[in-house]
């Protein structure tokens, strides 16, 4: 399954790149950042065909064309480009993600960035990897020591609620804070102990599904903002290794 996952992912990724700096137009799902490219439609049909053609009663959840079969014992949860606004202005951050759950329970993730070439594979109780390589969290103590990630949903304009208030808390207390745009790939960078840190609002199940077994499979912790288990549907996430997620909930639960 880890091996049609893969194989899913490459083949959007040469949709990505057939399409990069080289794209005539997009669309608009709602709003002036909330796109839609002929890249994310033809990847994310390469994706589901290449799952289908192996595991055709398995059902799938994904970003473009919603759900089929969710109710499936196997449920393939699949953002076929993340960083859709990246990708639109030419700029190398995105990614495709693809997870599956079994019971509800994540049982294997894939994220490929194919620009960087960095492809980041992961199985339940078998650690985390990128390009092959096992990673871990960073072992940073302190807040006020990390490299923390975010993001902002598509809603921010229309309806800022907390978002600036928690960006501000957090700007202030870390050594430094970075805003890259594809929340998978921000994920994973947590597992890799290259950022420290990740909290973002209004994600959705695609965004997270494969990167949050990363981080976990890589040493770290997941919660909502109040500390409390995560999982995929909801709508709150912060994540870093065990002191850094802690301080980041702190700052995050008021």
């Amino acid at each position: 399954m880890l091996k049609t996952a893969i194989l899913a992912a490459e083949r959007a990724a040469l949709v990505h790149k057939k399409y990069y700096r080289n794209l005539e137009e997009v669309t608009y799902k709602s709003g002036t950042n909330n796109l839609v490219t002929k890249a994310d439609l033809e990847s994310e049909r390469a994706i589901i065909d290449t799952i289908k053609r192996m595991y055709p009663s398995h059902g799938i959840l994904a970003e473009e064309k919603g759900g089929k079969d969710i109710d499936s014992e196997y449920l393939w949860v699949i953002d076929p480009l993340d960083g859709t606004v990246n990708f639109a202005h030419g700029f190398p951050l995105f990614c495709v993600s693809i997870a599956l759950q079994k019971n509800g329970i994540t049982e294997l993730g894939v994220v490929y960035a194919p620009i960087l070439n960095e492809l980041f594979t992961v199985e339940k109780g078998k650690g985390a990897r990128l390009n092959g390589r096992s990673v871990k969290v960073s072992k940073t103590l302190k807040l006020e020591t990390a490299l923390i990630a975010t993001g902002f949903p598509y809603s921010l304009k229309k309806s800022p609620g907390d978002n600036f208030k928690h960006f501000e808390k957090v700007c202030k207390k870390a050594q430094g804070i970075r805003r890259g745009g594809a929340a998978a790939l921000d994920l994973c960078y947590v597992g890799c102990g290259i950022f420290d840190g990740f909290f973002e609002q209004e994600l959705e199940p695609w965004d997270t599904a494969a990167a949050v077994l990363f981080v976990e499979e890589a040493g770290g912790k997941v919660t909502d903002y109040k500390g409390k288990a995560f999982d995929i549907f909801k709508k709150r996430i912060a994540a870093g290794n065990a002191k850094i997620n802690g301080q980041l909930t702190d700052l995050l639960k008021t």
